[in-house]
């Protein structure tokens, strides 16, 4: 009599032996399981990957900025409305005051319209994406019924433990603090650490111009204090012919330029035009690069008069001593112009400097003069950006998309240099194309990427 041999392959398989007339022997081969739905799990993994993109930090740094702009705003009014209750005249300053407590209401008016638009989109979004949520691990408890070999309750269960030996880790190693900058002659004492996003905004063109600079002017003209300005490389990436002016952050969140763009020549590019993102504006007057020059334009608004002063003679300009990092380089970067408490400064190379970082100091009055001159001994395009606090100068890299590092600084009261600043940057895209400190509140104004973004300046 023949032998029949059954071989056990899993658990998962079912043999059937059937035994018939003579000394024949038959095996059938059963799945207990049913076959996975891998079209379903493709469909849930879209599903999750769209929800995710609707889900962004953008969204409520956006309601963040508007709440800001009208936190900013109403204080204001109520401030110019009792001055008028105290100095109304009857005549020509009560229908003036009138007009301009008009144009406030009316800039508070579109600033909560468009809270309202982004809060009814946002409860939208949130409702619609709750119902997704809901709707997913519905999808996900069916597919886990097809785990038959409880793969997934190990991977949690791995998972748990990971955290856990993390938590542990961190415990038992104390976390070594950022090391403290140099604060030079700073009133406000060390540069300890920043905050933020406070402002994330597209302002009044979303998405149009990837270079630009925007700030505050550190010496404003009275009854300029509130204004803001912006200037966008409006032909190809690069140049640019105008300042744009805006009364009030919330105007420049909202996109309401009022009074207006400057217009320094009617052509762009042309001679004594805006080269490059790495604008600042100081005492009523912008700092530039020139067009297709090695040198510092200084375009008084007022005037609307130009004066430059020579950069030395070796300096990189047109786009071959930019800022730089592993994956790219920032065109036309050659020239950083910066401010702080005590005026402006230009971050250029040289050939002669084999490409560090070389600081000068731009004197404030026409015309403009170069003043005193400090090296440094860190590579140029070898950093992202840079800019000035209190005297000091510091220089970022980029970590990630996400992370910019302020790794570098160096004081000009002391010629101290420091590599190992530690203080981050969360950005909320890839790149910052220009960076400048304020003064007049402590924030840092970076341009990344289209948007408008200011974080906050920790001293202590």
């Amino acid at each position: 009599m023949k032998q029949c041999v059954i071989v056990l392959l899993c658990a998962l398989i079912t043999f059937t032996k059937q035994a018939t007339l003579g000394d024949k022997c038959v095996c059938k081969l059963a799945d207990a399981d049913q076959l996975f739905p891998h079209d379903k799990l493709s469909t849930v993994q879209d599903s999750a990957s769209k929800c995710n993109s609707n889900i962004t930090p953008q969204k409520t740094l956006e309601m963040e900025s508007l709440l800001l702009g009208l936190e900013k705003r109403l204080p204001q009014l109520q401030k110019d409305v009792s001055m008028l209750e105290r100095e109304d005249d009857g005549d020509l300053y009560g229908v003036l005051s009138l007009q301009v407590i008009e144009n406030e209401m009316t800039d508070i008016k579109q600033l909560i319209d468009k809270l309202n638009k982004t809060t009814l989109e946002n409860q939208r979004l949130t409702t619609n994406i709750s119902k997704q949520l809901d709707d997913l691990k519905a999808e996900m408890e069916e597919l886990e019924k097809h785990d038959t070999m409880h793969v997934i309750k190990s991977r949690q269960a791995n998972q748990h433990l990971m955290k856990d030996l993390e938590q542990c880790r961190k415990r038992n190693n104390a976390t070594i603090p950022p090391t403290q900058a140099p604060h030079g002659r700073c009133a406000h004492g060390q540069f300890l650490n920043i905050t933020g996003p406070i402002v994330y905004t597209a302002g009044e063109y979303p998405g149009s111009y990837p270079y630009g600079a925007w700030g505050q002017d550190p010496k404003p003209e009275a009854g300029k204090e509130r204004w803001y300005w912006l200037v966008l490389m409006t032909s190809s990436n690069r140049y640019s012919n105008y300042v744009r002016r805006y009364s009030s952050l919330s105007a420049l969140i909202v996109g309401q330029c009022t009074p207006g763009n400057v217009q320094i020549h009617s052509s762009n590019p042309t001679t004594n035009t805006i080269q490059g993102p790495n604008v600042v504006m100081y005492g009523e007057a912008l700092y530039y690069n020139c067009y297709n020059q090695d040198a510092v334009c200084r375009f008084n608004l007022t005037s609307k008069t130009v004066t430059t002063v020579q950069l030395p003679k070796g300096t990189r300009y047109n786009s071959k001593g930019n800022f730089c990092h592993l994956e790219e380089c920032y065109p036309f970067t050659d020239l950083d112009l910066a401010t702080d408490e005590s005026g402006v400064w230009v971050i250029y190379t040289t050939k002669q400097d084999f490409g560090n970082l070389v600081l000068s100091k731009v004197t404030d009055g026409e015309p403009v003069t170069l003043g005193q001159t400090w090296r440094t001994s860190v590579y140029k395009q070898g950093v992202t950006n840079s800019f000035m606090a209190c005297g000091v100068l510091y220089v970022t890299r980029y970590i990630s998309r996400d992370l910019e590092e302020i790794f570098y600084s160096f004081d000009t009261a002391t010629g101290l240099e420091r590599f190992n600043i530690g203080i981050y940057i969360h950005k909320m895209s890839p790149n910052i194309f220009s960076l400048n400190y304020s003064p007049v509140d402590q924030m840092l104004h970076a341009y990344c990427d289209t948007y408008m973004v200011s974080y906050k300046v920790l001293f202590g």
